[in-house]
């Protein structure tokens, strides 16, 4: 098992790894809203929030060796279903090769942040 940093995705904020890989796949750890550069989450409703929690996860991605491209599964986390429609919208703007998916409603996630998504990928 490798550990995956990329100084392009926000920092962990507990006791975990951006990513880790094993047997040519990544997994990502649940990425939030969070400007790397600051480390605080971005301005906006979900769609700006999702647009960022892509960014970032490009980010990760990228520093295992894959991409977008080759994800094959994603879960998806928001604090409000109603949301959802607005979500999809971001979310299949950049996940075009429609990799399997949950989504699913939470109470809370860190930092008040509305959406957040976790990604395994194969590495290229």
């Amino acid at each position: 098992m490798k550990i995956v940093e990329s100084k392009k995705a926000p920092v962990a904020i507990g006791p975990y790894s951006q990513a880790v890989s094993l047997n040519g796949f990544v997994y990502t750890s649940g990425q939030i809203p969070l400007m790397p550069e600051i480390g605080e989450l971005v301005s906006g409703g979900v769609k700006e929030q999702a647009e960022q929690v892509i960014q970032n996860l490009k980010a990760v991605l990228t520093a295992a060796g894959s991409d977008l491209a080759h994800v094959v599964k994603t879960t998806c986390f928001l604090t409000d279903m109603r949301d959802f429609g607005m979500f999809n919208e971001v979310y299949a703007k950049h996940f075009t090769g429609k990799p399997a998916r949950s989504c699913v409603a939470v109470l809370a996630l860190p930092k008040g942040a509305l959406v957040e998504i976790e990604a395994v990928a194969e590495i290229i």
